[in-house]
């Protein structure tokens, strides 16, 4: 099973209602209505009147919008981590980060922004032409649930600088974090309608994208989700970016630090309890040092708190939905019955809550379930190798191709190797991580296009040419 099989959008929910459901408990939180169809034309509308005058704002009159929205962010950082926690169940000192990072990003495009979108003089002997940078129109994102609020601004943080107005459609198990993001743009300042966030079924999409109120979609979710998505703008002829699923491979040379590299491996694939694009989700280990980072892995991965998590010293929470659970479980079973070692949990926790302990499966190898489909959860499997030129071969034989990371003391053969290794990034010696400042996305069926830094401001505008010959005497 890859995350393209598990759905963006699986969630309990009645006729014409989205359910909102605590994975720590399964508990009810909340039902919310679905958006009419008059609703839904109410907010394309407003966007749509929106984005023209904000379009024709000068771009140092759009960036203080961000600014605020940062501030809001960090001043109620607590109630919003505490939402996060109770629709996805992430622990709380993660969902906190996760507000932080989306103030931080905010911020960074508040002030660099400007700079990334000044026009471009093209040197000519005989003309003036200049490359110039301008809004594509209202934007429609559809987002899922793994970090609600992150996901999120790293779209629009960028979008709303560069002129673009935006229409959230959130993943259907966050419906109170999608009603709170309007919520907070708009009372941060945004003009009426420039933020809009529809409650609707999946469904609803293929009529979003085909509005021509609608300039272009930006997806991040399940390779599915994105083929589907990328199948319904181009019949439309719609620029379209996809953040989607990811295999990461974690390569460990054997002369490597095995204590640093494996408590960052520990963080890296345990982070989120698993349910991340960019987690390590592959440790691919030279056979020379395997036996003493396995058993590393597996005392750190052991130490790891379980529980509920709203408690501040818990590290590992519920997965967000108990289909994932039973999805990620079967792919232990089955790479256990091919032949994997179980060496640390393996078994959901019982009780109340979708738990699954940190498991570490060791001598997977690239036919067994843990190795050739996405574990969207917390599991570890560790594949043996003899040397650099086989870890490289598996790190590429996956269909993703998001991030990587390489870890060895020889930064020349790190250096060698960099190039060889087919994915979107690629981290030294370090945890892979998105970061306001970098390029973000993926090659092969992790999707395609960027966001974040420079190149994914530069995604959803109109790179224009403007050529001037020599005037002529009247």
């Amino acid at each position: 099973m890859t995350r393209a099989d598990q759905g963006q959008d699986q969630n309990p929910k009645g006729a014409g209602m989205l359910q909102s459901v605590n994975p720590a408990t399964e508990a009810l939180v909340e039902k919310y209505e679905e958006h009419t169809d008059e609703e839904v034309e109410a907010a394309l509308t407003a966007a749509a009147l929106a984005q023209r005058t904000w379009r024709a704002t000068p771009i140092e009159r759009r960036l203080p919008l961000l600014r605020a929205i940062a501030r809001r962010l960090r001043a109620d950082r607590e109630p919003f981590a505490r939402l996060i926690v109770r629709e996805m169940g992430k622990p709380l000192t993660e969902a906190r980060a996760e507000v932080e990072k989306c103030a931080w990003t905010l911020d960074h495009y508040a002030e660099h922004a400007e700079s990334y979108l000044a026009p471009q003089p093209v040197p000519s002997s005989a003309t003036e032409s200049t490359v110039v940078f301008e809004p594509l129109g209202v934007l429609l994102a559809v987002m899922p649930w793994n970090y609600p609020f992150w996901q999120f601004f790293r779209f629009l943080a960028p979008a709303l600088a560069a002129g673009n107005a935006a229409i959230l459609k959130h993943a259907g198990n966050v419906p109170a974090c999608a009603v709170l993001l309007e919520e907070i743009v708009r009372e941060a300042g945004a003009p009426a309608g420039l933020c809009g966030s529809l409650l609707v079924q999946p469904e609803k999409v293929a009529g979003l994208i085909a509005d021509d109120r609608i300039a272009a979609v930006t997806v991040t979710g399940s390779t599915r989700v994105g083929q589907i998505v990328a199948a319904q703008a181009g019949a439309h002829l719609k620029k379209h970016v996809l953040e989607l699923g990811g295999s990461d491979p974690l390569i460990v040379l054997a002369d490597a630090d095995l204590d640093e590299a494996s408590t960052v491996a520990v963080r890296s694939r345990f982070n989120t309890c698993g349910q991340s694009c960019v987690n390590a989700k592959r440790l691919i280990v030279d056979e020379r040092v395997a036996d003493a980072f396995v058993d590393l892995v597996v005392r750190k991965a052991a130490a790891l708190a379980v529980g509920d998590p709203l408690d501040t010293a818990t590290e590992i929470g519920p997965l967000a939905r108990g289909d994932l659970r039973d999805t990620l479980h079967d792919q232990v079973l089955r790479t256990v019955e091919a032949g994997a070692t179980l060496r640390l949990g393996g078994r959901p926790v019982p009780g109340p809550g979708f738990y699954y302990p940190p498991t570490v499966l060791d001598h997977v190898t690239p036919d067994m379930a843990a190795f050739t489909e996405e574990t969207f959860g917390p599991v570890a499997g560790v594949t043996r190798v003899s040397g650099a030129e086989e870890a490289v071969e598996l790190a590429n034989r996956t269909s993703f191709g998001l991030g990587a990371a390489l870890w060895t003391a020889d930064l020349d053969e790190a250096r060698r190797i960099v190039p060889l290794i087919d994915a979107g990034a690629v981290f030294v010696n370090g945890q892979v991580a998105s970061d306001p400042r970098l390029p973000f996305g993926g090659i092969k069926k992790s999707g395609y296009g960027r966001e974040l830094g420079e190149y994914g401001i530069r995604e959803f505008v109109n790179v224009k040419t403007v050529w001037f010959g020599p005037a002529v005497a009247s």
